[in-house]
């Protein structure tokens, strides 16, 4: 639990409801075991404004937990927690390059072929979450000689070269690499659905994760336009329609190559 962040939440919808904060802890705490959701998700998914039949249709973490132990098995998914593992089992899907740790210390002139080749570069920790353990260094900023014991050093186990977005996200948001998600579910006859799609939105980060304070905004999955705005996962914070940095509209905003994606 984030405990100044549920100390915030409960001032924020005390005053927005009048409603007492202790009736909103409790109130919290029932739809906990109610609906499958943890307490945080109560006021940002707005459960202190909806009626039962409205909560019923919200899939929480509690859910989402149920569904990956069948969907991700757990023997299964440290394939998706260990970043080198990604790495080695989805390569063929990767457009950028992405190296281990080992394999530089293997391979002495990788890392001056980088320095050659690049400006910028990213150093990752191997199990990072939420935009933690991520790093971006132009190549000046340490010596070639001295990266390699630098990463070990900050536990830095992958590095990855700079991904230049298009343009058109550029010019949305400059500051990280906005990349889009979109949710599928394998079915059992080998086909799969899309539950939805959305694209997440820096606003002045290196990182475009939600926990990181950054937006995210749904896409059709249709059209590849966003078609709605920007939320952030702190609920005293409103929408935005428009870029609070750049002022690049986000609703209406058509992500580059849908079709191909």
């Amino acid at each position: 639990m984030k405990w100044d962040v549920l100390k915030k939440f409960l001032a924020y919808t005390s005053e927005r409801t009048g409603k007492s904060k202790s009736a909103l802890l409790l109130a919290s705490m029932r739809d906990v075991y109610t609906y499958n959701i943890s307490i945080l998700e109560y006021f940002q998914f707005g459960f202190y404004d909806k009626t039962a039949k409205e909560k019923e249709t919200w899939a929480g973490t509690g859910t989402m937990y149920e569904f990956q132990k069948i969907a991700n098995p757990i023997d299964e998914r440290v394939i998706l927690e260990d970043k080198r593992l990604f790495y080695k089992n989805y390569k063929e899907f990767f457009k950028h390059h992405v190296y281990t740790l080992e394999e530089l210390q293997a391979a002495p002139k990788l890392v001056s072929q980088l320095y050659e080749d690049n400006e910028k570069i990213v150093l990752k920790e191997i199990e990072g979450k939420v935009g933690a353990g991520v790093k971006i260094i132009t190549v000046d900023a340490i010596k070639q000689e001295d990266l390699l014991s630098y990463m070990q050093k900050n536990n830095y186990g992958l590095l990855e070269t700079y991904v230049n977005q298009h343009p058109d996200i550029q010019n949305l948001s400059p500051s990280a690499v906005n990349t889009i998600r979109i949710f599928t579910q394998i079915k059992k006859d080998g086909t799969y659905e899309i539950l939805g799609c959305r694209m997440r939105i820096s606003v002045d980060s290196p990182v475009d994760n939600m926990g990181a304070g950054n937006l995210a905004a749904p896409v059709d999955e249709k059209t590849g336009i966003i078609n709605g705005p920007g939320v952030y996962s702190d609920i005293t914070k409103s929408p935005e329609e428009v870029h609070p940095i750049t002022g690049v509209p986000i609703v209406g905003f058509q992500i580059p190559f849908w079709d191909e994606v």
